[in-house]
């Protein structure tokens, strides 16, 4: 599946509030993970290097931006939720939740994980 099958699933399931908060995540992906490649994966709109690196999921009350090997970041900027053995995530509920600083360094980690 390729960024076609992810335009279409933004269009027609992400509610219309949530849109600009996922296509503000797909740019920062594009900037920051220029070599993932966008997908769905699991249902949902993902990137994936050698592993999958972020995941969105997208609820009526927000979006869920997950990361596969989030456990394994350092978080400086205390975002970072969940409890499980790999996965971490952040959940925004408007684009001004968007904390471009540490979504930047977060999908750096991810990044630099997959490269290991």
């Amino acid at each position: 599946m390729s960024e076609q099958a992810v335009d279409e699933y933004v269009a027609t399931r992400v509610p219309v509030t949530h849109r600009p908060t996922v296509e503000a995540l797909r740019e920062l992906m594009r900037q920051h993970a220029p070599d993932a490649r966008e997908m769905i994966a699991y249902g949902s709109p993902a990137w994936r290097g050698d592993r999958i690196l972020a995941i969105i999921s997208a609820c009526s009350t927000h979006i869920t931006f997950a990361f596969d090997r989030g456990a394994e970041f350092a978080d400086a900027h205390g975002l970072l939720q969940g409890a499980g053995k790999r996965t971490r995530h952040v959940k925004i509920r408007t684009p001004e939740d968007l904390d471009h600083d540490a979504l930047r360094d977060y999908i750096h980690q991810a990044v630099e994980l997959d490269r290991q």
